[in-house]
């Protein structure tokens, strides 16, 4: 007897759309207040999920998406920086 396991589901911040949560990027919010992509998926922090894609991320700041998920002002630097980030990560 086979057991089927539950596939976790989440939803991008840019396109909205539902996708397994090991198709999706995580950015984290630190107790600190810091910004970073968890590349693990398993940092303490409160965390919002996006496609590995640099359309969604502009999708997602355009609509506000990480402002909506983490309840904060999240400023264009920090914006700025978490593309750097995802860049940095699609290159390798």
């Amino acid at each position: 007897m086979s057991v089927k396991r539950k596939i976790p589901m989440r939803q991008c911040i840019g396109c909205r759309e539902m996708k397994s949560k090991r198709e999706l990027l995580r950015i984290l919010r630190t107790p600190e207040g810091q910004f970073v992509i968890d590349t693990t998926g398993k940092k303490n922090g409160r965390g919002a999920y996006l496609c590995r894609s640099e359309e969604c991320f502009v999708a997602a700041e355009k609509a506000k998406g990480l402002e909506r998920s983490f309840q904060c002002a999240v400023s264009g630097e920090i914006y700025k920086e978490l593309l750097e980030e995802l860049k940095h990560l699609e290159a390798e």
